[in-house]
């Protein structure tokens, strides 16, 4: 079992403004508070939403305060519990998300236990790291189309058949692949030709570039209409989507801006059977519990798409800013400095 030291490593930003603002301190390991734990951490991911935080788009209401350590997706080791913590214990390996505290990049942070789960052996740090918002996300997608059952058998009696997932080799898309493989449902996926095969190899039935004409237009190769849409991507209008949506279907963006919500709304009040529906992401610790058996168990694959030590953190912030980003950027406070 980690003893916790007394100060420690961690990147943190003072104010709102571009990615050139999270600078290396030294400051005090936290102290987990009621229903809290501490960790030593091994791993954590980076999520858009981080630098967009940092970036001021949810401001006035986050950061919570300056100076703040960002990143919310992390595993690593307790160390330390808060008073009544009881599932936990010291030395244990686990998953979790602190969200909207943050704390991530740093050798130690606290997460609240109520969203911290235990880690498999055979699922590894950077792997678990990686689950708690991308793959949560991709899977309340799915059920917020419609899909209740992830056995194979078609997704539930009610749920959609044929799905569009776009931005598909991304963080959330390529879990929303293979998840909706998982419900046996037909995939249609877009993405950058570099990751076509990549695409196909996670379970994708047919796969486009989104620079072509054909991906651009969303058309399935195979003239299916799409019963729902893993909207991953960002700046599709719906004039878009409206031609190859069948008569009744969802599309669940996870990146909704104002005219994505005015239009929600409005196709709520008008009883629309084409809808958009925005997600924000609400993490559950039995969806959490689940992604990580289903890694486990081998069914769910999380793709990597670059690792760095707390050292170079800052590269890893400006890769996440770049877009483009084929599955998870990772950050290892045990990593080759």
């Amino acid at each position: 079992m980690a003893t916790p030291k007394k100060t420690m490593r961690a990147l943190q930003y003072d104010k709102y403004g571009g990615g050139a603002g999270l600078k290396h301190v030294e400051v005090p390991v936290p102290s987990p508070k009621k229903g809290e734990v501490l960790l030593k951490l091994e791993a954590a991911s980076i999520n858009p939403i981080d630098w967009k935080i940092q970036k001021g788009m949810v401001r006035p209401f986050l950061p919570r305060k300056f100076p703040f350590i960002p990143v919310g997706d992390m595993s690593g080791e307790v160390v330390e519990l808060g008073s009544g913590v009881t599932n936990l214990k010291p030395g244990d390996k686990v998953i979790s998300i602190s969200f909207p505290n943050g704390g991530g990049l740093a050798e130690y942070a606290v997460a609240p236990a109520s969203l911290t789960v235990a880690r498999p052996p055979e699922v590894s740090a950077a792997e678990g790291a990686s689950l708690p918002t991308a793959a949560s996300t991709a899977l309340q997608q799915l059920k917020a189309a419609g899909v209740s059952s992830f056995d194979g058998s078609g997704g539930g009696s009610n749920g959609p058949r044929n799905v569009l997932v776009t931005a598909a080799s991304g963080g959330v898309g390529h879990y929303a692949v293979q998840l909706a493989k998982l419900a046996g449902l037909h995939v249609t996926a877009t993405c950058g030709a570099r990751n076509l095969g990549l695409v196909r190899g996670l379970g994708a039935d047919e796969a486009l570039d989104y620079k072509t004409p054909e991906g651009a237009r969303l058309r399935s190769p195979s003239g299916r209409k799409y019963d729902a849409v893993m909207h991953c991507a960002t700046g599709t209008p719906w004039s878009v989507f409206a031609p190859v949506l069948a008569g009744e279907a969802t599309v669940v963006d996870v990146t909704p801006g104002i005219a994505a919500a005015a239009r929600s709304f409005l196709q709520k009040v008008t009883l629309a059977k084409q809808r958009l529906v925005p997600l924000l992401l609400v993490p559950r610790k039995g969806e959490m519990e689940w992604l990580a058996d289903m890694t486990r168990q081998g069914k769910l694959r999380t793709v990597v798409d670059s690792r760095y030590p707390l050292s170079r953190a800052q590269e890893a912030w400006a890769k996440s800013i770049g877009g483009h980003a084929t599955g998870k950027i990772v950050v290892e406070m045990g990593g080759e400095e």
